[in-house]
């Protein structure tokens, strides 16, 4: 039998903000950087055109622009749709209703909430990104005090303020690791950090004992009001430790604040299997499947096998991990219903699911499990 989920709406749990203008005209090798989480130039320019993933997300994007598969040919179509259209033609194409958005990893070209929303043909809901608000608050904020008065008192009315969950990428700045922390340690931590905000106008906080008290400062907030929080684990730039990535590095946190609803992001591949045991034993961790879904291309189907391998399929959450261009959100999403589809299909030819429960398994999935984690409506129609 063939599953067909495009009429399935999907909930985006995690994703960042387009480019204004779509980033303009764009080179092939300035397109070819969004197909790879290197930061190199080499990268984009010699080795990103040669991955499955951009050679078959030639051909998908050719095909819905009418053009042929080459960089130069659909750069020029989608220079002829123009940024706004194309964007609201793929996220209608993709069927995507929902998109919680995470403002933390953009630029001054990027799209504010604001301006998404008037653009985009779907709702929008806002995640809060914990390192970079304490950067923020590090550079105008004059003592330690001030910053750690300033950081609990956003994130308690982080809800109120309009954000439905967290987000912490401590993965990318000293390991997900983390240890108790006194508020003592923490200061003494303070000094040299504002020192470099001072001379920088900017701080990238990757200080342990900073990174550890605040993640838990926040942990302690989220689990009064059961919000959630995303970790980034798993694979992602260039300048992430793999190892330190490892979401079962989290799970003395996990065990600590059980009222805390954990969502650990990017399949945390290639540790999918331990992100599926994690899921299969804690009530308050959910695995969701972003940035493997679209990166991991003819293999999606095998990250999707893996996770259900242990995992319970109330468990699972869909996301895309798109930033920038509207070509990511609509390839992972299409590809997505054709990973999902092709090991739920499996699992009825195995006689696991019966067909309607097949059907029930993906609406959770792309939308309706997120929905209850997250606490908003949702129609899965």
């Amino acid at each position: 039998m063939d599953l067909d989920l495009s009429a399935i709406p999907i909930l985006d749990q995690h994703c960042h903000p387009l480019l204004r203008d779509g980033g303009g005209a764009l080179a092939p090798v300035d397109y070819q950087r969004f197909f790879s989480e290197s930061g190199e130039a080499e990268m984009h320019a010699r080795h990103a055109p040669t991955t499955i993933f951009f050679r078959w997300a030639l051909k998908e994007l050719a095909a819905l622009l009418r053009c042929e598969p080459a960089v130069e040919a659909v750069l020029a179509a989608r220079a002829r749709a123009g940024a706004d259209a194309l964007a609201g033609r793929m996220f209608r194409d993709a069927n995507l209703a929902m998109l919680l958005v995470d403002h933390g990893y953009q630029t001054g070209a990027s799209y504010s909430h604001a301006e998404l929303a008037m653009r985009l043909p779907c709702r929008l809901a806002q995640i809060l990104r914990l390192e970079t608000l304490a950067q923020d608050l590090i550079v105008r904020h004059d003592t330690f005090d001030q910053v750690i008065d300033a950081f609990v008192a956003t994130v308690e009315e982080a809800r109120a303020a309009g954000h439905v969950g967290l987000k912490s990428i401590v993965a990318y700045r000293t390991g997900l690791a983390v240890s108790e922390t006194s508020r003592g340690d923490a200061a003494a931590a303070w000094g040299p950090v504002k020192e470099r905000a001072k001379r920088d106008g900017r701080v990238r906080l990757a200080d342990k004992p900073l990174n550890d008290y605040l993640v838990l400062r926040a942990l302690e907030i989220a689990g009064r009001q059961a919000l959630p929080v995303q970790f980034h684990t798993g694979f992602g730039d260039g300048d992430l430790d793999l190892l330190t990535a490892n979401p079962l590095h989290l799970r003395p946190v996990i065990e600590r604040h059980r009222r805390v609803p954990f969502v650990l992001l990017h399949a945390s591949y290639p540790y999918v299997r331990e992100l599926g045991y994690l899921a299969a034993i804690h009530p308050n961790v959910w695995a969701d499947l972003g940035l493997a879904v679209p990166f991991a291309a003819a293999e999606i189907p095998a990250v999707f096998r893996q996770a259900l391998a242990l995992a319970p399929t109330s468990k699972l959450l869909f996301s895309t991990d798109a930033y920038s261009i509207p070509d990511i959100f609509w390839l992972a999403a299409r590809w997505g219903r054709w990973g999902l589809g092709t090991v739920l299909e499996e699992m009825v030819g195995l006689g696991a699911l019966a067909a309607n429960e097949a059907m029930d398994v993906a609406r959770e999935i792309l939308g309706g499990n997120a929905a209850r984690v997250y606490g908003l409506p949702w129609e899965a129609t």
